[in-house]
């Protein structure tokens, strides 16, 4: 697997590192556009994204669809991680921002999500048909 199939994991973890480091007087409203909680639906995107993004490069390899539920999952669980770390990093080290376990929890929400839709993802990108009668492999000349 090629290491240039990570980038974009790698640029959206930085940028989520910075927006989750943000001072909290830095940040706009939580009534941002009126929305009712719209922090935890950024925190779920954030997260689901991370996830994706991370298990992406394995839908390019030829891994059965059980190895990539594993390797989504395992991606999942370091996102996780990764979340349950800023909480406590924005508690002791981020000026105005402070720990909830509903942040947390979010952050696991968009982080399954993510290993849900990679998996949807695999499924369909190697259960397509080839021709109109869904015949797969014939050489079709």
């Amino acid at each position: 697997m090629r290491i240039k199939w990570f980038f974009p994991g790698i640029i959206w973890f930085v940028v989520s590192f910075v927006l989750l480091s943000l001072p909290g007087n830095d940040l706009p409203d939580a009534d941002l556009f009126g929305i009712p909680y719209i922090d935890k639906w950024i925190h779920t995107g954030m997260f689901l994204l991370l996830t994706f993004l991370f298990s992406y490069p394995f839908t390019y390899s030829h891994l059965t669809i059980q190895k990539l539920k594993k390797w989504s999952f395992k991606i999942a669980l370091c996102v996780i991680i990764y979340g349950v770390a800023m909480e406590y990093y924005q508690k002791y080290f981020s000026p105005g921002r402070s720990f909830d376990l509903a942040d947390i929890f979010f952050d696991s929400a968009g982080s399954l999500a993510g290993m849900i839709a990679t998996s949807i993802y695999y499924t369909k990108k190697y259960n397509k048909k080839i021709g109109p009668d869904g015949n797969r492999g014939r050489n079709q000349n």
